[in-house]
């Protein structure tokens, strides 16, 4: 069987079509590479996308959608709700078929290596193909952000994997990586405060006290004037969406708010939607192995 990877780049760009459009237009040119789905929010001015495909291909598009986010996106003029320090802010790897993590790392280590060579913008392995354990979270990679990172990599504990200490003036850096899947999932409150959605997010989020494997903060969403709570669920089989759901209920009610929605970034694991099934309804003996019918097509 062939081997199959899945590829999100995160672009520090969710307002201008004409860029948007652009970089799925690179994501559509390579052959063996699938563009299954991508997003764009304004408040958080970010766009995400999601690419299937063989390794050889998805090595490729991988450079070539950093390299045009570099000529396209100027981060000196960039704002957003959403922590960033590059034109392309990460690049993770995650192993689907006939892949394993050890290959995925490779993968990411020769991206990585390329994006430094030849686009002079300094790159840090994250999650599985990080060098050291102060550089598998990308939170402690991005502290600082675009703004504070040129003088950050010039110190001895931060100096970039791949490149020099010289941050590319526009671009930035870019995070790569391989890790496993993970959930971006975000819930809307009914209010515009966006520091009940910090209080809660830091109830919520495991470096904080609250729930192991979920990563959060409050952001303010402007073309809805709502708070939400963001997240990413880094593994949704430990600790799952109806989990995290059901705990910002409970919060919410301490500040006179509910839950208007919630949005899932991207693609997920069909287990963790159905896992939420299986809660909400309630379902006794539940086999998904034998009593979901596209377990048995595939």
């Amino acid at each position: 069987m062939p081997k199959l990877t899945q590829c999100i780049p995160n672009f520090s760009e969710g307002k201008d079509e004409k860029v948007i459009e652009a970089l799925v237009a690179c994501a559509k040119s390579v052959p063996g590479v699938s563009l299954v789905d991508y997003s764009s929010d304004a408040s958080h001015n970010r766009s995400v996308f999601t690419l299937v495909g063989c390794p050889e291909g998805m090595e490729e598009v991988a450079f070539k959608l950093c390299k045009l986010a570099s000529e396209l996106i100027d981060m000196t003029k960039h704002t957003g709700e959403h922590p960033r320090m590059g034109a392309t802010d990460v690049i993770p790897f995650v192993p689907v078929k006939e892949m394993t993590m050890d290959e995925c790392v490779e993968l990411s280590k020769r991206v990585g290596e390329r994006i430094a060579k030849e686009l002079a913008i300094p790159v840090f392995l994250y999650e599985e193909s990080a060098k050291s354990a102060g550089r598998v979270n990308l939170a402690a990679i991005r502290k600082g952000q675009f703004e504070g990172m040129a003088d950050k990599i010039k110190g001895d504990k931060w100096i970039p994997d791949f490149g020099g200490q010289e941050m590319h003036p526009t671009a930035g850096v870019v995070a790569v990586g391989a890790r496993m899947p993970l959930v971006a999932f975000n819930v809307n409150l009914s209010t515009n405060n966006v520091d009940i959605a910090n209080n809660i997010a830091k109830k919520v989020r495991g470096s904080s006290g609250g729930l192991a494997f979920v990563k959060g903060m409050g952001v303010y969403l402007e073309e809805r004037d709502v708070a939400q709570v963001s997240m990413n669920l880094v593994n949704y089989e430990k600790t799952s969406i109806y989990t995290v759901v059901e705990l910002i209920k409970a919060e919410a009610k301490r500040y006179g708010v509910h839950v208007i929605g919630c949005e899932l970034i991207g693609l997920a694991p069909a287990k963790a939607l159905i896992d939420c099934a299986e809660y909400y309804l309630q379902i006794e003996d539940f086999d998904y192995n034998k009593q979901v019918l596209e377990n048995h097509l595939l």
